[in-house]
């Protein structure tokens, strides 16, 4: 981490931090993405400092009104991450970009369980994880980026009893995104979704690396008391 990017203060200040810039001129770009993002979507909230990122992560403030913040997601995602709760997420690419610093959640990718019972019942193998691993969802953060099958697949489990304490769900494509998102946001679990067919692992991991970020921030602000 740059010097410059270490935490100072509350999240919505001045100040800057990037836990993933590790060199001076990765931190000048990251710092100048940000100054950009702030000026054009405002950072009085934690939630425009997601649709900041989420914003940068996909080249597009297009991205930032389409952006679901259901029942308080972001305090509900830093008390998980204070518990050091699992952190589930739909396939690999969304596990390695998840920030690793900061934090002591193990993460975990649904994508390497249920395989068998993909084949079995001809489901995708993300749902398949995903309901192979149902019993350790309560009381976790889910992060699905890419598969909208895997998402409804969340949904039912929550229907059924199943309790993850955050869910973060921006999966993209035109065969089911949209829906599986609205499916989301009808339940009461905290959640961070977008409307539409947009999406992907980059405002996914972009969401929840802000949430890390600001955990990190926290942390560090609760020090200096």
């Amino acid at each position: 981490m740059s010097e410059e990017s270490l935490p100072h203060g509350v999240t919505t200040t001045s100040t800057y931090i990037d836990l993933g810039a590790v060199t001076k001129e990765a931190f000048a770009i990251s710092h100048k993405s940000r100054m950009l993002a702030r000026a054009t979507l405002g950072n009085e909230t934690p939630e425009d400092r997601i649709r900041q990122r989420c914003s940068i992560a996909v080249g597009d403030f297009a991205m930032a009104p389409l952006l679901r913040f259901q029942s308080d997601p972001v305090p509900a995602l830093l008390a998980v991450l204070a518990r050091n709760a699992p952190i589930f997420t739909d396939i690999q690419m969304v596990f390695l970009g998840i920030q690793k610093k900061g934090h002591s959640c193990p993460i975990i990718c649904a994508l390497d369980y249920g395989q068998e019972m993909a084949k079995e019942q001809g489901i995708t193998r993300t749902s398949a994880g995903f309901l192979a691993l149902k019993d350790q969802l309560n009381g976790a953060i889910v992060v699905i980026g890419n598969a909208p099958s895997s998402l409804l697949s969340v949904c039912r489990l929550i229907e059924a009893g199943i309790q993850p304490a955050v869910i973060i769900g921006t999966p993209v494509g035109f065969v089911n995104a949209a829906e599986s998102k609205v499916e989301l946001r009808k339940l009461a679990v905290p959640s961070i979704s977008n409307e539409g067919t947009r999406g992907g692992t980059p405002v996914a991991v972009a969401a929840i690396n802000e949430c890390i970020t600001m955990f990190v921030e926290g942390k560090a602000a609760e020090g200096a008391v």
